[in-house]
């Protein structure tokens, strides 16, 4: 067994000095003893952390981000950002989008996230045509993953329909065209790609891309204990647009028909009513939320204080990749709230609490769950996935416990994440990955041919 000394870690009781961990040959956490010097240990400076969990990815984004700034002739939103993110994609072949994707996901283990789930949905050729291997795109999001050794939980999207009621897929969705019975022989036909690292679920893009009998379909055909995520109650339109088909809110409507519970996440649930939001709470589902992603298309505020004091679980993501960096993603959650209520320290969880913590703490329960993978703590039975924070970086300097977290979330841009941990192996040492300089050459030549 592998043994590694960090001089601080935070376990599930707190952050604790002198902490040695034990791993084992499968890449899980076997023995945690605090102040037992082990001389045949390897000494680590820093804090140990349990890596972060990123629940919401859609990896073809990382390549358009901060390419959709410039106003345009009519009043700007999500919606017609979405119409540039569909014209952006017309040039985005297999080699670009694996290279983007590798990109990202180095960019993730160096900002300490060391797992993803990856809500994938370009499934076709550029003219709405299958590949010949109808997971020719799936496979390229498993090749970035190994190649830099982050944890994926692969999510493949069921497309089947442009708006509630069952509408044709529109011209700029092409790439995304799937339905239950394509979703499913693709999930089979991804098994071999899996590992200790990397497994699969299922995404129902969202109510209006998923009719009723598609969704219910896919849902019969899942395996037990797969993951099930989809974008749900993001924009007031979308809203609207339920009402108008069904009579009942996007989330009323999902709790009423299907049984939630913790194997599902709800990305985004933005905008729920008081009944909704007392109803997600309780199913044990996770709320996925990514609010770097949701400031920037203005989707609005989740009522994160609400939803946490009624016993909600949530995970953050990364969603449209507009910020790779969880410190973000946690920063805003705070500041959502701060700026809604016109307080501070809103979502710490009660007096005298480190609101880094609280926060941290969540994202790494939510994330764990979401992604159904052994991950969040360190402890005996999760897997090794960690990052050690550099204590001497000028952000953390002369802080001790509970504050170094504080400061870590809320203190500068800086990042001081030294050292990432995947499985038991190493995958970022001293801020670096020994294939970084491959894999951003490749990115930088296929920007070039999707921008030029």
């Amino acid at each position: 067994m592998r043994k590694l000394r960090f001089a601080a870690a935070l376990l599930p009781e707190g952050v604790v000095e002198d902490v040695t961990i034990g791993i084992g040959g499968d890449g899980l956490i076997g023995t945690i003893a605090a102040g037992q010097g082990d001389d045949g240990a390897e000494r680590e400076a820093g804090l140990a952390l349990p890596g972060i969990p990123n629940l919401h990815s859609h990896a073809h984004q990382r390549a358009m981000a901060g390419l959709a700034e410039r106003s345009g002739n009519s009043a700007d939103s999500f919606w017609t950002w979405r119409q540039t993110m569909y014209r952006f994609l017309e040039r985005m072949g297999p080699e670009e989008f694996q290279a983007v994707a590798a990109q990202l996901y180095l960019e993730m283990l160096q900002a300490g996230y060391t797992s993803l789930a990856e809500f994938h949905y370009l499934h076709r050729d550029p003219a709405g045509a299958p590949y010949g291997d109808p997971a020719e795109m799936s496979r390229r999001i498993f090749a970035a993953a190994r190649e830099t050794g982050i944890a994926l939980t692969h999510l493949p999207v069921l497309y089947a329909a442009s708006g509630f009621g069952g509408a044709p897929l529109g011209p700029g969705q092409k790439r995304f065209a799937m339905d239950a019975e394509g979703a499913l022989a693709l999930l089979a036909a991804l098994e071999p790609e899996c590992d200790r690292l990397r497994r699969l679920g299922l995404a129902p893009h969202s109510l209006r891309a998923a009719p009723p009998e598609q969704l219910a379909a896919a849902l019969n055909g899942l395996k037990p204990g797969q993951p099930v995520h989809i974008h749900i109650a993001e924009q007031v339109k979308e809203v609207e647009d339920c009402l108008a088909w069904s009579g009942k809110r996007p989330v009323e409507w999902l709790l009423d028909t299907h049984r939630i519970d913790a194997r599902w996440c709800l990305v985004h649930a933005t905008h729920l009513s008081e009944n909704e939001r007392a109803r997600l709470a309780a199913s044990g589902a996770v709320a996925g939320l990514c609010p770097t992603t949701e400031a920037n298309l203005g989707d609005g505020f989740f009522a994160a204080a609400d939803y946490l004091a009624q016993g909600g679980v949530f995970g953050i993501g990364s969603d449209s990749h507009i910020s790779v960096s969880p410190v973000e993603e946690l920063r805003w959650l705070e500041y959502g709230e701060r700026l809604r209520r016109q307080g501070r320290a809103l979502l710490a969880g009660g007096p005298d609490r480190s609101t880094g913590r609280a926060l941290l703490d969540g994202a790494l329960t939510g994330g764990a769950r979401a992604l159904a993978q052994p991950v969040g703590r360190l402890a005996r039975g999760s897997r090794a996935d960690l990052i050690v924070l550099d204590t001497e970086h000028p952000l953390l300097a002369g802080r001790r416990g509970e504050a170094l977290i504080d400061s870590w979330i809320f203190a500068g841009n800086r990042n001081p994440v030294r050292h990432v941990m995947v499985g038991g192996d190493w995958v970022i040492r001293d801020g670096h990955h020994e294939a970084e300089e491959r894999i951003g050459a490749r990115f930088r030549q296929a920007m070039r041919r999707l921008t030029e």
